[in-house]
């Protein structure tokens, strides 16, 4: 069982969008199905103030931007670039093609081929969020995609050079300055100037996160986002300074993003909660993480750290940082989790900006059946057939005959009867037409 020391007080995150906001991105949707390139500079015009000659910026653009952006901040953005990628490359190194003899002539197999294009959504608005930039663009590329086209919203009417940077550095193939609705359905669309990607990557506002759920099926997408969630999971040796840090540094992402300390201490949960109304009046992003923590900030007591692990399971929650005296005895405890940070010698922001894990991760409780995004999911795992052996052709096909008629199938039953007849010597009672040649 466990203690409620401080519970939410407001509205949790819903796994629906609100009706108006769907009822916008279906209008700008529909308009751009309809009306590509005309449709996506009007509501650029509108709702960003920006409307350039073209959104795709050219390489002497890029070249001037990327010269703009101070040296520090290019070598920072390749040393990201280089754990991120170096991640990737190893995740990708275990995915591995195979064909097996499954029984004597019959060959089965599998080959991973990347998706043909990716589109990657880099957020502007309330942060730019170039970070994006490595786990939407840098990923896709190490998965292999032939072609990725990265988008951005303009900043103060302008292109954003540190995230055209990052975009560029992570070898986007084409780089649009184009936010909101209008960049996703663009990019899954396709437009006069803009061609259509197999899949789209990266977080973004609520209409864009509802722009790409109407837009799925038609195109593939990463993960359904909602807010920013971070679980801290806490013993008696933790720091609860620390513990008050690292919940404010993820209560800043919005005013919606749910902060969470479980802890089998009530001394440690009664002082991170006293160290957090210290330190929020002199955070800069108060008006931001000040909400989140008296709406969405909630401290659990439990009676052991088992029963931690337990509860912090059933949250789900995109973050779960370990603050424990064995924080790797999580790895066997939980198994529900966007991403898990273990030790003090670990936060949440370096798997957001630098470490090499990928940020984009499922929140809303979706941990519970699926992880974030990785180089996997630029990749289509196909697989193939072939049937060397008559005699095993033979005797697959009076098999797959007689479970095909359990199910009412009979085409499929005389394709099986056809291999059985042709290969094992035998006859088709099923055929009173005579048999033509192709020459007949």
């Amino acid at each position: 069982m466990s203690l409620v020391m401080k519970a939410a007080t407001g509205e949790p995150a819903g796994r629906t969008s609100n009706p108006a906001v769907v009822d916008i991105v279906a209008g700008v949707i529909a308009d751009i199905r309809a009306n590509g390139d005309d449709a996506v500079s009007r509501y650029s015009e509108k709702f960003d103030k920006w409307g350039p000659a073209s959104f795709r910026l050219s390489e002497d653009e890029i070249r001037n931007i990327v010269s703009s952006v101070p040296e520090t901040v290019l070598d920072d953005i390749r040393f990201a670039q280089k754990q991120i990628g170096g991640f990737a490359r190893h995740q990708r190194d275990s995915i591995q093609d195979f064909e097996v003899e499954t029984i004597p002539g019959v060959f089965l197999g599998q080959r991973n081929v990347p998706v043909s294009a990716s589109g990657a959504y880099v957020p502007g608005g309330r942060y730019p969020l170039t970070a994006s930039a490595h786990m939407t663009v840098l990923t896709a590329k190490v998965a292999g995609v032939e072609r990725v086209a990265a988008t951005t919203p303009p900043n103060d009417g302008t292109p954003p050079p540190v995230s055209v940077a990052a975009m560029h550095l992570a070898g986007a193939d084409e780089i649009y300055v184009l936010g909101g609705v209008q960049a996703v359905a663009a990019l899954a669309l396709g437009t006069e100037t803009i061609d259509a990607v197999d899949i789209l990557t990266g977080p973004g506002n609520a209409y864009v996160a509802e722009a790409k759920r109407q837009l799925f099926g038609e195109v593939g997408i990463d993960l359904f986002a909602g807010p920013t969630e971070t679980l801290i999971v806490a013993d008696d040796s933790a720091d609860p300074f620390t513990i008050a840090v690292d919940l404010l540094s993820q209560a800043e992402h919005g005013p919606d993003s749910p902060c969470i300390l479980i802890t089998n201490s009530e001394s440690v949960g009664r002082a991170a909660l006293e160290h957090i109304e210290d330190l929020l009046p002199g955070l800069q992003t108060n008006a931001i993480a000040g909400p989140a923590w008296r709406d969405h900030g909630q401290v659990h007591i439990t009676d052991t750290i088992e029963d931690a692990y337990a509860l912090a399971d059933r949250f789900a929650s995109e973050h779960v940082q370990i603050l424990t005296e064995e924080p790797r005895r999580a790895l066997d405890a939980m198994r529900n989790y966007g991403a898990l940070f273990l030790g003090e010698g670990t936060c949440v922001p370096y798997g957001d900006k630098v470490i090499g894990t990928n940020h984009v991760l499922p929140t809303l409780g979706a941990a519970r059946y699926t992880g974030g995004l990785w180089v996997g999911k630029f990749l289509k795992t196909l697989t193939y057939q072939e049937v060397r052996d008559p005699a095993a052709s033979a005797q697959i096909g009076e098999i797959a005959a007689r479970l095909s008629r359990l199910e009412k199938f009979e085409g499929h039953a005389r394709s099986g009867d056809l291999r059985a007849a042709k290969f094992g010597g035998g006859t088709l009672d099923w055929a009173t037409l005579p048999v033509r040649t192709a020459a007949e």
